[in-house]
């Protein structure tokens, strides 16, 4: 197995996050898979609240519930000590544990230890599950899109989420593909991509995304940026690995400068575009650019639309914001 695959429906554990913002894998759980999500359980003096049912383990696991996610981020990514007692709890009552964190929930001797002794199963979605074969650059049958950014954390995971949901709405045959933890988490399965060691990602992805029959098409989670001068190489390996038909451009309307790095400008939505489709020229199908997700959330709705309608005029695409107006547009363009 190269991905992870983890079992569900969900009890989403919140333990005692200090304040609601932790809670924001919880809250994507919730948002764009509800149906996975049976539960909350929270501690003592928890300040976070994603709108479930509070449950005991008991109670989970008489509701169905297969795996205790971890569904807060936590500053420094280290599991809190005050969490393991439940953690190896939920562990004996049959529960296998999901974690985002940087803090292996394997190198936690305390839960090694109840895993072994359960039966149950530890995902660490950040770490992936090899090994993997270098890339062949083969062609292969099936359709895919690839979420491409002008920076990190733009919103490509939820464009690729919401094309996804489109596309099941409008009866079109479609995969999501998560390639971070927090959208492996969503989905149940994925790879971390950024964790994978450069020589073998493209192949990586290759092998998350096999041949398919050719009306299918898997919509794939984006990562990093071409113009980024940290993360560009994950960005290139995913593209290269997933050999799409399609791509969009995701932005963020408003954001000047890339996120952490105040000297260097985001890209330019045609530099991407031009860029991702030089990049896609040696591919054995035609590339092409499908539209292009914005989020928007610094402006008006009046402003919002305005801006959209500018940048669908200036780029000759569909602009939408997939999570204010939807992206029913450019899912109508791929049919």
């Amino acid at each position: 197995m190269t991905s992870h695959d983890i079992a569900s429906p969900y009890l989403i554990y919140l333990g005692d996050a200090a304040w609601p913002e932790m809670a924001k894998t919880a809250l994507g759980l919730v948002y764009w898979r509800p149906e996975r999500c049976v539960g909350q359980l929270r501690e003592e003096g928890c300040k976070a609240d994603v709108g479930l049912p509070d449950m005991t383990l008991e109670a989970a696991a008489r509701a169905g519930a297969k795996t205790l996610v971890i569904g807060t981020a936590l500053i420094g990514g280290k599991l809190p000590e005050t969490w393991i007692a439940r953690l190896v709890e939920a562990l004996h009552k049959g529960f296998d544990i999901a974690s985002g964190l940087h803090e292996p929930l394997a190198s936690v001797p305390q839960l090694r230890d109840a895993a072994r002794a359960s039966g149950q199963r530890l995902h660490d979605v950040r770490i992936p599950i090899g090994p993997f074969p270098v890339a062949t650059g083969a062609p292969r049958s099936g359709k895919r899109l690839l979420a491409m950014g002008t920076d990190c954390a733009v919103g490509k995971k939820y464009a690729a989420l919401a094309i996804h949901a489109e596309m099941r709405n409008q009866g079109m045959d479609a995969t999501f593909r998560a390639t971070g933890q927090t959208g492996i988490l969503i989905d149940g399965s994925g790879l971390s991509v950024d964790a994978i060691v450069s020589d073998f990602l493209a192949g990586a992805v290759e092998q998350m995304i096999p041949a398919a029959h050719a009306n299918h098409w898997d919509v794939i989670e984006g990562q990093g940026a071409l113009v980024h001068p940290a993360f560009a190489g994950v960005t290139l390996g995913l593209l290269h690995g997933s050999q799409p038909h399609a791509f969009v451009v995701c932005h963020e309307a408003g954001r000047e400068t890339l996120l952490g790095f105040d000297t260097h400008k985001v890209g330019g939505i045609s530099q991407i575009i031009a860029l991702t489709r030089s990049l896609c020229s040696w591919f054995p199908h035609e590339v092409t650019c499908a539209g292009l997700c914005i989020n928007t959330s610094r402006l008006t709705e009046t402003e919002a639309r305005a801006y959209l309608d500018r940048q669908a005029a200036e780029h000759g695409v569909p602009a939408c914001d997939p999570v204010r107006f939807g992206v029913r547009e450019i899912v109508e363009g791929l049919r």
